[in-house]
C-alpha cells in the first residue's frame, strides 16, 4: 500500500466549495485505495465544511510536515496552514482578498511540496481569479515573491516550476484535448496559430499520453478554420502552420499524429474511440466540447447532475491535476456541491504520477 502515490490537494478558495467537495471525496474510503490524500490549506476552514456536508464522523488530523499525515480513511489529514483569521465570520460565496490569497498560498505550498519530492502529484480544487489577484495587488506582491498578478492555476504553476513551455489538457474519461492557446482573445488566438507553438503542443501531448501508459498515442490535430480552410478558401494557417507541424512531428517518431481534422467533426471521433487525445488550437475549441460532455444539467431538478471534466497542466516538471469548474459559490455551505469532478482529478494525477515513476524506471 506505501506504493499509493502522495497527492496534495488545495482546499481552493474558501467561500466556495472546494473544502465542501474535498471532506466528500474524503469521506469515500474508496479514494485511499489508489492514493495517499492530504489537504493543503486550514484546518479550520476544512472543519467548518465537515459540518456543511453531514459527515461528523470525518476526524480532521492537523499535520504540520507530510511526515505527520495518516492516510486512513475515516480521517482527512489537512496540512495546516492558518490562512483565514475568524473563520465563523468568514463570508461564503464571496470575492475577498482574504479568501483569494488563501486559495494562493495553498498552490504555492503544493508546488513547493511537489518540487522537494515530499508529495508526488499536486491536484487543486478551485480558486477565483479576481479575489486571488486582489490579494495580490493589495499586498504589492509581498506575500508572492513580488508577483502581483497571476492569470490563473496553469501560471502560477508554470511560474513556480520555471516552465516555459506548457499547456491545458482537460479530461473526461477517455476523452482528452489539449490547447495551442488558451486565455487569450480570440483574435489573438488565431495569430498564436504558428508551426512551432503547434508541434510543441503535439509533442507535449505526446509524452502525457505516454505518462497515462498509452504506448501509441493517437493524436489528431483540429485546424483553424470551418472545413479545415477548404484548400486556403477560407483561411490558410492549415497549409502554413499547422500541417507543417504534423509534418514535423511525424518526422521526430510521433507516428499517431494525423491532421488537420475538420473541426465540426473530430471531437465525435474522439469520443468514438479514434484519438487518445485532440490538438485544439484555442480555449472554446477544446473546452465546449469537453464541457458539454462533462457537464450535465437536469431539466427537472434545474441542478447539475454531474460536473466531471478535469483540467492537467502538460509540460510541468510535477503532476498538476484540476477540478474543472470554477468555486461555486452559489452552492458553498449548503453542502450539496459536485465532488465528482475532484475525484477524477485525483485519480489522473494519481495516474500520471505512477506512469512518470514508471518511465524513470526504464
Amino acid at each position: 500500500m506505501e506504493n499509493r502515490p502522495i497527492v496534495g490537494i488545495t482546499m481552493g478558495d474558501p467561500a466556495g466549495t472546494g473544502p465542501e467537495i474535498s471532506i466528500k471525496a474524503l469521506a469515500d474510503p474508496a479514494q485511499y485505495e489508489f492514493c495517499r490524500p492530504l489537504i493543503i490549506g486550514d484546518a479550520d476552514i476544512m472543519e467548518q465544511a465537515k459540518g456543511f456536508v453531514g459527515h461528523p464522523e470525518i476526524r480532521i488530523h492537523r499535520c504540520e510536515t507530510v511526515a505527520d499525515a495518516l492516510f486512513q480513511p475515516g480521517t482527512v489529514d489537512v496540512l495546516h496552514l492558518p490562512l483565514i483569521a475568524d473563520v465563523k465570520n468568514f463570508e461564503l460565496a464571496k470575492v475577498s482578498a482574504e479568501g483569494g490569497n488563501a486559495a494562493f498560498q495553498c498552490v504555492k505550498k503544493v508546488i513547493e511540496l511537489a518540487m522537494a519530492g515530499e508529495v508526488d502529484a499536486t491536484c487543486t480544487n478551485a480558486l477565483n481569479k479576481e479575489a486571488m489577484n486582489m490579494a495580490l495587488a493589495e499586498d504589492k506582491g509581498a506575500r508572492s515573491d513580488g508577483y502581483t498578478h497571476f492569470d490563473g492555476h496553469t501560471e502560477i504553476y508554470a511560474t513556480y516550476t520555471g516552465t516555459k513551455k506548457y499547456t491545458m489538457m482537460l479530461a473526461h474519461h477517455d476523452f482528452r484535448v489539449v490547447h495551442v492557446s488558451t486565455h487569450v482573445s480570440l483574435r489573438e488566438a488565431c495569430e498564436r496559430v504558428k508551426k512551432a507553438r503547434v508541434l510543441e503542443v503535439i509533442e507535449i501531448a505526446n509524452r502525457a499520453c505516454k505518462d497515462m501508459g498509452i504506448e501509441h498515442p493517437r493524436i489528431a490535430v483540429a485546424g483553424l478554420n470551418p472545413h479545415c480552410g477548404e484548400n486556403g478558401l477560407f483561411g490558410r494557417e492549415e497549409i502554413e502552420e499547422i500541417t507543417p507541424a504534423i509534418e514535423a512531428a511525424k518526422a521526430e517518431g510521433i507516428t499517431g499524429v494525423t491532421g488537420p481534422c475538420p473541426p465540426d467533426s473530430v471531437f465525435s471521433q474522439a469520443l468514438g474511440g479514434w484519438y487518445d487525445i485532440v490538438v485544439c488550437m484555442y480555449h472554446d475549441q477544446g473546452h465546449i466540447p469537453l464541457k458539454t460532455v462533462g457537464f450535465v444539467y437536469d431539466r427537472e431538478k434545474k441542478d447539475w447532475k454531474a460536473v466531471e471534466g478535469v483540467n492537467v497542466t502538460l509540460g510541468l516538471p510535477i503532476v498538476r491535476a484540476s477540478v474543472d469548474h470554477g468555486t461555486d459559490f452559489y452552492h458553498a455551505g449548503k453542502g450539496n456541491g459536485n465532488e465528482k469532478s475532484l475525484i477524477n482529478a485525483m485519480r489522473y494525477a494519481t495516474r500520471m504520477a505512477i506512469g512518470r515513476k514508471k518511465a524513470l524506471v526504464r
